[in-house]
């Protein structure tokens, strides 16, 4: 069993884009890297990469936020904001033009789209072909006057870069394979690739751990940190998620925000148990708590593979987890919930003992609300659902004899199914003659708890009044 190993120099991040709110994906990515930082004991950052000013919003940096607040992935540092360290960005440039590891480039889009269509048409590789690109010798075109041109960063033409991955074992991509990369736009705005090679070298990151959707970007980075002087840190690249329909989890397909999973009445604890084994696992546990993850999570068992998502093992782990809750945190958030959805729980029974009822019968606390609102919501119209339950012989006189016994039975389990069970010996019905209108009566649907359990919790008064109303309503 791998234990903590004290490295406090061991330091990740996450570093999300704030263009849409933090999904599945993005929450492991940020899980692991957290697991792996407090496994080792180091530390953990959190940075907004929001240089793409047309797709960031400030409402996005919030659902990020408010998704790692609800998952508990605590930050050590940040978050920091990309926007908010354009002068580093500046610098950098300027010191790679200066040492001729970046120039400027005029092409319009123009020029590239012809570059583009003439490679293809030549059966090359589309690319950009170098002409601004600077060496010794080469005579440079004249700037185009008024024209601002974008920087390029000069990439290596030999050789190639190799890394040995966390997940993916080693891997070595030949320079010829890159070509010279934008690192600051026309207006003078660092793109991606760049802000995070800087980041992750100013921030001191150890290792990245990161979607294999970034592998095409790691050996641009890995040569723009060797010409700014930086080191290179381990990178881990998990593969995505699939969706239920085997295609990628994304944003853009079947992908919503981790907040969602909070509406729809998930525990926060068993979303990190099931995020963490989508792709890691510790032998055959499939339940864990979080201090086991911190404690058992390296790299090592890390998968090559992607993992599926399946919302009803997700079900399952979280109805576990809220067996497990401690019942004073069910009764808040169900009360909370039942408040939300106009439900008031001060006439009914105790609400406690309601729960100690139905969650067996709940997977999320949307359910559990929902079987909870039975006691405390009025039954509504059930002549239709009633009628043909009563048209059954002896099924009326039975339900009558019933509410006339009831009168005088003592009020406990024991008492009322006994009762029960005389009153159908009594009509030579089967159970569910008698127990589904009764429920119907009670609670407006067919399918609860165990009827003499609901008949006990209503009270004998609120009983006696559901019944009088329904049976009122069919006589």
């Amino acid at each position: 069993m791998p234990t903590n190993s004290t490295n406090p120099n061991i330091r990740t991040r996450f570093a999300p884009s704030p263009t849409g709110y933090l999904h599945l994906g993005g929450a492991r990515t940020a899980l692991y890297s957290w697991a792996f930082a407090r496994h080792h004991g180091g530390q953990f950052i959190l940075r907004i990469e929001d240089t793409d000013l047309e797709r960031s919003t400030p409402q996005a940096v919030q659902a990020i936020l408010d998704g790692m607040h609800w998952l508990g992935l605590d930050y050590d540092e940040g978050p920091f904001y990309q926007m908010q360290r354009m002068d580093r960005y500046t610098a950098m440039i300027e010191k790679l033009l200066a040492e001729g590891h970046a120039y400027p480039c005029y092409c319009s889009q123009d020029d590239l789209h012809q570059m583009r269509e003439q490679q293809r048409k030549n059966g090359q590789r589309m690319r950009y072909d170098g002409t601004w690109r600077p060496e010794p010798g080469k005579v440079l075109p004249t700037p185009p006057e008024g024209v601002k041109p974008v920087i390029r960063f000069k990439n290596p033409l030999t050789g190639a870069v190799s890394w040995d991955d966390l997940v993916k074992g080693p891997i070595s991509i030949n320079n010829e394979e890159l070509d010279d990369l934008i690192i600051a736009r026309q207006d003078g705005t660092p793109t991606y690739n760049f802000c995070v090679v800087v980041d992750d070298w100013e921030m001191k990151i150890t290792h990245v751990i990161r979607g294999d959707d970034h592998i095409n970007n790691t050996p641009r980075q890995i040569n723009i940190l060797r010409a700014i002087g930086g080191d290179q840190p381990v990178y881990g690249h998990i593969p995505m998620i699939l969706g239920p329909d085997g295609e990628k989890l994304s944003k853009r397909h079947g992908a919503v925000a981790v907040t969602q999973y909070d509406d729809e009445g998930f525990l926060p604890d068993a979303m990190i148990n099931y995020l963490a084994r989508l792709g890691w696992s510790h032998g055959d546990d499939e339940i864990f708590s979080r201090d086991q993850l911190v404690q058992w999570f390296d790299s090592t068992s890390l998968s090559k593979s992607a993992a599926q998502f399946d919302p009803e093992k997700l079900a399952w782990v979280n109805a576990h987890y809220m067996k497990q809750a401690d019942p004073a945190y069910l009764l808040s958030e169900t009360q909370k919930r039942l408040a939300q959805a106009g439900h008031s729980t001060e006439s009914g029974p105790a609400l406690q003992d309601v729960l100690a009822l139905v969650l067996e019968r709940a997977s999320t606390l949307v359910q559990l609300r929902d079987e909870a609102a039975l006691f405390y919501r009025p039954v509504g119209e059930v002549k239709e659902t009633l009628l043909p339950m009563l048209e059954e012989a002896g099924v009326k006189e039975a339900l009558l004899e019933f509410q006339s016994a009831l009168e005088s039975a003592e009020w406990s389990h024991e008492a009322i199914s006994g009762l029960i069970k005389s009153t159908i010996k009594a009509h030579n019905l089967k159970m569910p003659k008698l127990a589904m209108p009764l429920r119907v009566l009670l609670t407006g649907i067919t399918h609860t708890p165990s009827i003499d359990k609901v008949i006990v919790l209503f009270g004998r008064e609120e009983t006696r009044r559901r019944l009088a109303q329904g049976l009122g309503a069919v006589a």
